[in-house]
């Protein structure tokens, strides 16, 4: 049984006004629901300017879709609440894919490395061919060790192209958490491999 408390039958009448492009009630909706469904959103997301960008274009279904809801069904709340979910969990599903896609072209360019060792072991010296062999291995384990966005953020930037505004627009962040993204991956990436090659370089010295 639905509870029909005061609150419940305000949020019903404000979305049957929605429904009908009421931008006034969309307002007063936004904002007495924004703050519980973004706790929503975090909880799924855990990053704060995901979950405000998945916040949005929840509300934005919900501006959409308000003629769908039924009071009769279930109450106004746990309706948001589901589009709120709804939205995380495609974000996070396409997020998944996207990671297996940037594995899949690291794997390819890794196997690009390889084909140039290959390529260059006829003409090559053992000190030639094992510094290149080295470097590629280098890099791979570097690159496996950045977190997802920092690595799904350098695969698009440089082995697809994307410039910073088209990758923000890919991944569905602002434009400064994927400049984040890129200058903090390039900067682990050079701690990382100048750490790798340390020891190498002090057993020759």
């Amino acid at each position: 049984m639905l509870n029909h408390t005061p609150e419940n039958q305000r949020l019903v009448n404000l979305l049957a006004r929605v429904a009908l492009r009421d931008q006034q009630a969309f307002k007063e909706l936004y904002d007495l629901t924004s703050a519980h469904l973004y706790g929503v959103a975090l909880r799924y997301l855990r990053t704060a300017s995901t979950a405000e960008d998945i916040l949005q274009e929840a509300y934005i279904n919900v501006w959409q879709q308000a003629g769908t809801y039924a009071a009769t069904l279930s109450a106004p709340m746990t309706w948001l609440i589901s589009v709120v979910r709804n939205k995380s969990l495609d974000h996070l599903r396409k997020f998944k894919r996207e990671m297996e896609s940037t594995v899949q072209s690291i794997d390819a360019v890794d196997a690009g490395a390889e084909g140039q060792v290959d390529a260059i072991a006829d003409h090559a010296d053992p000190h030639e061919l094992f510094s290149a062999a080295t470097e590629a291995m280098v890099l791979k384990r570097c690159v496996a060790q950045l977190d997802a966005p920092q690595r799904q953020s350098l695969a698009l930037a440089f082995y697809d192209g994307l410039s910073h505004s088209e990758l923000a627009e890919h991944l569905r962040v602002p434009l400064g958490t994927a400049k984040a993204w890129v200058r903090r991956g390039l900067e682990r990436l050079r701690k990382c491999i100048e750490a790798q090659r340390q020891p190498a370089t002090g057993r020759a010295s």
